[in-house]
């Protein structure tokens, strides 16, 4: 055995009418003490739309002992990283209110806040995990896929949560060809769209926690043709709900490219070849406030990037760069 993992359930800090105090799940993997790098360092995990946290931890036929390839978990606790993976509130694990429009990013990115606050403490103070001592310069970095990058991108703006960001299959670009007429209109008028955004979303997607049918479509969008079967088929325990307001926000162009502008710590950005997020090197453009961003590119990848050979290769850049980012702070 040469790593440790538990599952948690924490107060996510957010109380809604009718439902009271709501729980965020997650999980948290770690390597022996002997494994930690020099500089200790916890990547905090956020899955995209339609996702949950099993995203970071695909493993085929639910095999927990089987073929680790395809597990961003379980790879980066081999290179000696601790990894926590969060689900959003009304995904996955975490409490589901009733009223899935009241789940607004903000709200969302307070939500995961708050509970990494509490594993951070937990972590820093020792106790968490079998064999691990208590890690007082434990340092975090985020690590968000697609819907989840945003929110990730979100949470360092207004929190400065994060030593460096890691934005996996992201891109300001959104999804402009997925939105109805009215969300079209006003896409170049930020604050006009973030005023009315629960009644665009209302009127995008109909019901709070939209679903993504599996189809050609939808499957290519998380997929594709040069796709591992077996990661194929591991996704579908990470399939999932979306949540409304967050998931049309990242569709729409310039989403959170005001924030984006302001982020000023280490960046990694990751994108598939055949991502959906636009053309990989024009997406580096609007971080200006950084003065450290590396561009990952991954050869014949889709937007899901762990189904893909190339993952191996993402792998390693990733557990460099964040090796660096820690070290560095």
């Amino acid at each position: 055995m040469t790593e440790a993992a538990i599952e948690l359930r924490v107060d996510s800090g957010i109380s809604l009418p009718g439902c009271g105090p709501l729980q965020v799940a997650l999980d948290v993997r770690a390597p022996r003490q002997a494994s930690l790098g020099a500089v200790p360092a916890v990547l905090v995990c956020l899955p995209g739309g339609a996702m949950n946290r099993r995203f970071f931890d695909l493993m085929p036929n639910g095999d927990a002992a089987g073929d680790i390839s395809f597990s961003f978990a379980r790879q980066m606790a081999g290179r000696g990283f601790i990894v926590v993976s969060i689900d959003h509130l009304g995904v996955g694990g975490s409490d589901r209110p009733e009223d899935g429009f009241a789940l607004t990013p903000e709200l969302v990115v307070q939500a995961n806040q708050n509970a990494l606050r509490q594993v951070l403490e937990r972590l820093r103070g020792g106790g968490l995990l079998a064999d691990l001592p208590p890690l007082p310069d434990l340092v975090a970095i985020g690590v968000g896929h697609s819907m989840g990058a945003m929110l990730t991108l979100l949470q360092q703006f207004h929190h400065r949560s994060y030593a460096g960001l890691a934005l996996l299959g992201f891109s300001t670009r959104g999804m402009p060809e997925y939105l109805i007429p009215e969300a079209k209109a006003l896409a170049g008028d930020t604050q006009a769209v973030r005023a009315q955004l629960a009644r665009l979303a209302k009127a995008t997607f109909g019901v709070p926690y939209p679903e993504v049918k599996p189809s050609p479509q939808s499957n290519s969008l998380f997929a594709g043709g040069a796709a591992d079967p077996r990661g194929v088929e591991a996704i579908k325990a990470a399939r999932d709900h979306m949540l409304a307001l967050p998931a049309f926000m990242s569709m729409l162009p310039g989403n959170v490219a005001p924030e984006a502008a302001q982020i000023d710590v280490p960046l990694f950005l990751a994108l598939g070849e055949r991502d959906i997020a636009g053309p990989p090197h024009q997406i580096p453009a609007v971080f200006t406030a950084s003065r450290d961003v590396s561009l990952h590119i991954l050869p014949e990848t889709g937007h899901s990037h762990f189904l893909f050979p190339a993952r191996t290769g993402l792998f390693n850049r990733l557990a460099g760069w964040a090796r660096l980012v820690a070290g560095g702070v």
